[in-house]
């Protein structure tokens, strides 16, 4: 199975989306400095951080789609 991506911007809004919602939570991750911070570190804040962005990001999705099946019919 190929991984390409059906939709060429996908990414990006993907992306967009997920500093949309840190920037909801008050999550700025460019303060945070990774340079000299162990790998143990950084999965620590990940965890904090994506756990939180990911569900709201989830939901966000739902209702996006939602949305534009309310469109469609």
């Amino acid at each position: 199975m190929s991984r390409r991506t059906v939709f060429g911007n996908a990414q990006e809004a993907l992306e967009q989306l997920k500093e949309e919602m840190a920037a909801e939570l008050g999550v700025d991750g460019s303060q945070l400095d990774t340079g000299d911070l162990p790998s143990r570190s950084i999965g620590h804040y990940g965890g904090i951080y994506g756990g939180k962005i990911g569900g709201q990001m989830t939901r966000r999705l739902i209702e996006m789609g939602e949305q534009q099946l309310t469109r469609q019919k």
